[in-house]
C-alpha cells in the first residue's frame, strides 16, 4: 500500500473533462466543495478522517510514461493533451478541516482552489479517501461511546472489502476511538497497538481444553485472556480458565493482565454467570471481554441488561459500517475566479456557482466558503456551525443571529459575549506546497475524543438525536438567493 502512483485512481470523465478544458482552453481557477448530505447511521454528527492519505496523493500526483501509453492506446485523447499530461502537477491550494474532526451535513470539510483541470482529476480519490474513513471513523466513535468507557479493539480486517479498506478502515476506527486492532500491518504503518488473543483452532489443537489453556498461558505469561466458548462456556471454559489461573496464582506468576473473552451464545446471561464464577474463585480483577457480531446497538443493549463485560471487540459491523455502508461525501463545483467580480459587491474575485435540483437537499452553497464553529462560552460545546463567504469577519462582543437556511423563521439569537468562534477549514496546500504535518494516528484519536466532548449528550445518543445546526452567513445567503431567484425566472 506504499509508494503506489494512485494517479489513475480516478473516474474515465474527469479525464475525459480535462480534455475538453484543454481543447478550450479553459484554464481558470475554481472553488470545489467536499460536503456530505446527511449522517450516517442517523447519527447526530460524524468524523472526518482520510486528510493524510489524500495528502500522500497530491504529493504524488503525476502520470508514469506507462500511465501516458495506455491513455494514448484508448484512442480517446490527443497527443498535445498527452504532452501537457506527461508534465502534469498539481499547483493548487486545499483547505480542510483536520482529521478527527466532528463535522456535520453540507458544510465543505475539504475544499479545492486550483485550475479547473487540476480540480477536476482529483475528485475521485479525495472522495474515495475521505467518504471511506469518514464513514469508519463515525461507525467507531458510535461503539466507542455505546460501550460506555469500555475498551473497544478493532477485529475486522477478514471481513472487510479488501486490503486496503481493511488497513484505512482500521486506521480511521482508531481515529474514532478504538484502543487497537488486529490488522498488524496496520498497526506497524500507524503506530497502532497491536491487539488479540487465539481462535477456536487453538483449543481444538489440543487434546482438550485445559492443555490448550495452559499451553497460551505458559506462552504469553504477561497477557493471558483465554477464548472459554469452544465446547461449553460455563460447564467447561470458564471453569478451565479459572483452573489455570489458580495454577498461575499458586506459582506465584499472574499475569498483569488476564481474563476470558466469550464469542458466542447470550452475552449478557454469560457475562454474568461468568463475572460472578471469577469473583467467587478470588479473581475480581479477571477482565471480560465479548466479541460476535456487535454493533452499537447490541452494545448499548447488553449494558442495559447488566452484562459484565470489560472490553468489545468489533469486527464486521463496524469495518464494514453494515448498517450504512456508504458515507455519500460529494465533490462541487462552487465558484470560478472572475476579475470583474473583484469589483463587485463580494470583492473576492469568485464568481458563485450553484446546483439546482428539484430535491432541496441537492441544491449546493455557492461561492469560495469557510466554516466556523461556534461555542457556547460557559460549557464549551457546540451551538452550531456557520457556513460563510471567506474572508468574512465576526465580533464575538456583538449578538450574533443564526437561522435555519431552509426554514429562516427558525432563528436563535447569541449575545454577545456568551459564544466564541473557530475557523475550522484550515490551509494544507497552497500552490502546490504542502503546508500541513499530518499528526499520528494515537494523536488523532485524541484529539477526536475531545473534538467529541465538545457535543451536547442530546447530539451523541444512538437513537433520534437533536440536530445540530449548519447555517448560512447573511452575505453567503443572499447570494444563494439572488441566484435561487436567477434561475428560477428563466
Amino acid at each position: 500500500m506504499d509508494n503506489r502512483n494512485l494517479t489513475l485512481l480516478t473516474d474515465y470523465y474527469e479525464l475525459t473533462m480535462m480534455q475538453g478544458y484543454y481543447k478550450n482552453n479553459l484554464y481558470e481557477r475554481v472553488v470545489f466543495d467536499v460536503f456530505y448530505r446527511q449522517n450516517p447511521d442517523d447519527s447526530g454528527f460524524a468524523i472526518c478522517a482520510g486528510l493524510e492519505n489524500v495528502i500522500d496523493y497530491i504529493k504524488k500526483l503525476h502520470f508514469d510514461y506507462e500511465d501516458i501509453d495506455y491513455l494514448r492506446s484508448l484512442g480517446d485523447f490527443d497527443e498535445d493533451f498527452l504532452d501537457y499530461l506527461a508534465s502534469f502537477h498539481f499547483t493548487g491550494d486545499i483547505y480542510a478541516i483536520p482529521e478527527g474532526s466532528v463535522i456535520f451535513p453540507r458544510e465543505p470539510l475539504l475544499k479545492v482552489v486550483a485550475p479547473i483541470m487540476e480540480a477536476q482529476l482529483v475528485e475521485t480519490a479525495i472522495l474515495n479517501l475521505i467518504n471511506h474513513q469518514s464513514l469508519i471513523a463515525t461507525k467507531a466513535a458510535r461503539v466507542c461511546y455505546a460501550a460506555k468507557g469500555g475498551a473497544v479493539m478493532e477485529f475486522g480486517l477478514r471481513r472487510a472489502q479488501g486490503p486496503d479498506a481493511g488497513t484505512l478502515g482500521a486506521r480511521a476506527a482508531v481515529i474514532g476511538g478504538c484502543v487497537g486492532t488486529s490488522n498488524v500491518i496496520c498497526a506497524k504503518k500507524y503506530g497502532i497497538p497491536a491487539l488479540g488473543t487465539h481462535a477456536h483452532s487453538w483449543i481444538m489443537s489440543f487434546p482438550d481444553e485445559i492443555t490448550a489453556f495452559r499451553k497460551y498461558a505458559s506462552l504469553y505469561p504477561g497477557n493471558t485472556t483465554l477464548l472459554v466458548d469452544t465446547y461449553d462456556t460455563l460447564r467447561s471454559g470458564v471453569p478451565n480458565a479459572i483452573k489455570v489461573f489458580q495454577e498461575l496464582r499458586d506459582k506465584n506468576a499472574m499475569p498483569k493482565a488476564y481474563g476470558i473473552r466469550l464469542d458466542s451464545g447470550d452475552l449478557a446471561y454469560l457475562s454474568k454467570k461468568a463475572r460472578k464464577m471469577l469473583d467467587e474463585a478470588g479473581f475480581t480483577d479477571a477482565k471480560i471481554c465479548a466479541s460476535s457480531d456487535l454493533d452499537e446497538y447490541l452494545i448499548d443493549s447488553l449494558l442495559a441488561q447488566g452484562a459484565k463485560i470489560d472490553s468489545w471487540g468489533v469486527g464486521t459491523n463496524l469495518i464494514t459500517s453494515k448498517n450504512t455502508p456508504a458515507f455519500g461525501g460529494v465533490y462541487k463545483l462552487s465558484a470560478v475566479e472572475n476579475e470583474a467580480y473583484a469589483k463587485s459587491e463580494t470583492n473576492d474575485g469568485w464568481d458563485p456557482r450553484i446546483k439546482l435540483s428539484e430535491n432541496p437537499i441537492k441544491v449546493t452553497n455557492p461561492g469560495n466558503k469557510t466554516v466556523f464553529r461556534i461555542y457556547d462560552k460557559e460549557t464549551g460545546k457546540i451551538r452550531a456551525d456557520l457556513i460563510a463567504l471567506a474572508g468574512e469577519e465576526f465580533d464575538t462582543s456583538e449578538d450574533l443571529m443564526l437561522f435555519d437556511p431552509d426554514a429562516t423563521w427558525n432563528k436563535t439569537r447569541l449575545e454577545g459575549g456568551t459564544y466564541t468562534m473557530k475557523e475550522i477549514l484550515i490551509p494544507i496546500f497552497k500552490n502546490g506546497q504542502c503546508l500541513y504535518e499530518s499528526p499520528s494516528v494515537m494523536d488523532l484519536q485524541k484529539f477526536c475524543k475531545k473534538e467529541l466532548e465538545t457535543l451536547w449528550d442530546e447530539s451523541r445518543r444512538l437513537v433520534n438525536p437533536q440536530k445540530v445546526f449548519v447555517d448560512l452567513s447573511d452575505k453567503l445567503y443572499d447570494i444563494k438567493s439572488s441566484l435561487l431567484d436567477k434561475y428560477s425566472q428563466k
